[in-house]
């Protein structure tokens, strides 16, 4: 199985884009965030003449998120258990939920697409949100992996956390000033790794930014940031055969500010290769 995970900011400005990577990259199954449409205004139709099936999640013009395979996708959930919602001036544990987390079983893997809150700015309610969030995602993985040890988990998406100073190469992005790489923010998505995931990619691509804002000659300067990960389970870091992040993608006509990452997964295979790194120590 080929997954990735990109977070195309607005899949109908970037739908010919879209389909035309998964489809040239022979990906079976791509997680997307911020596709920014309703599942009604979603373009299932391109990517249906292309051989896949999709879900999709969103509420409004802002945030969403879909998966599409090339297999049948089985137990569809559109929020995570204790996933905490968001509302500007709305306090309390009944805040309207936002369309940030579709999960779905894809060939034995259960894959979470995920686009983590952005928090804005340290000190604003939303980064108190994407806290919680965080919290929340890591008890929902450690429950789900207790009683599922052996399960193929696969944590993907933008999850708007730089996790080391080598992840940052934004001069805009400055530590103890701002979001993204925060010791809280660092300290969440070590947890979710303290919960039972692996940073899968990083083994064999140990380098590399997968974002870079449109402003101020980013991309061509190389002052991106590393934001967008698949996390997995033992069972799944086990049957890791390949990694990429595909930069080009953030060239060309109305490219994304993000760009795809990906991994080969052989299922099949316990992680018996001399020649794959260790995932898991």
């Amino acid at each position: 199985m080929r997954l990735a995970t990109w977070n195309v900011n607005s899949i109908r400005a970037r739908v010919a884009r879209t389909v035309d990577f998964a489809v040239r990259e022979h990906i079976d199954v791509l997680a997307m965030q911020e596709i920014k449409c309703k599942p009604e205004q979603f373009p299932y139709e391109a990517f249906e003449e292309a051989g896949y099936h999709v879900v999709a999640h969103g509420l409004s013009q802002w945030n969403g998120v879909a998966i599409a395979s090339r297999e049948p996708i089985e137990d569809v959930e559109t929020a995570f258990p204790g996933m905490p919602g968001f509302a500007k001036d709305h306090d309390g544990p009944d805040a309207p939920l936002e369309a940030r987390a579709i999960g779905a079983t894809v060939g034995g893997v259960k894959v979470w697409s995920l686009y983590v809150p952005n928090g804005r700015a340290l000190g604003d309610p939303h980064y108190t949100y994407k806290l919680h969030w965080l919290e929340a995602l890591a008890a929902h993985t450690r429950a789900t992996l207790a009683a599922s040890p052996d399960l193929p988990l696969a944590l993907v998406g933008d999850f708007n956390i730089a996790p080391t100073p080598a992840d940052n190469g934004d001069p805009a992005v400055v530590e103890g000033f701002s979001t993204h790489v925060s010791p809280p923010e660092r300290a969440a998505f070590a947890d979710l790794e303290a919960a039972g995931l692996a940073d899968v990619v990083r083994p064999l691509v140990p380098a590399g930014f997968t974002y870079w804002d449109y402003k101020r000659l980013r991309f061509p300067r190389n002052e991106g940031m590393r934001i967008d990960f698949i996390l997995g389970s033992r069972a799944l870091a086990d049957a890791v055969t390949g990694a990429a992040i595909h930069r080009d993608e953030r060239k060309g006509e109305i490219p994304s500010d993000h760009v795809p990452v990906v991994v080969d997964l052989d299922l099949a295979s316990p992680d018996d290769d001399d020649d794959v790194p260790m995932i898991f120590g």
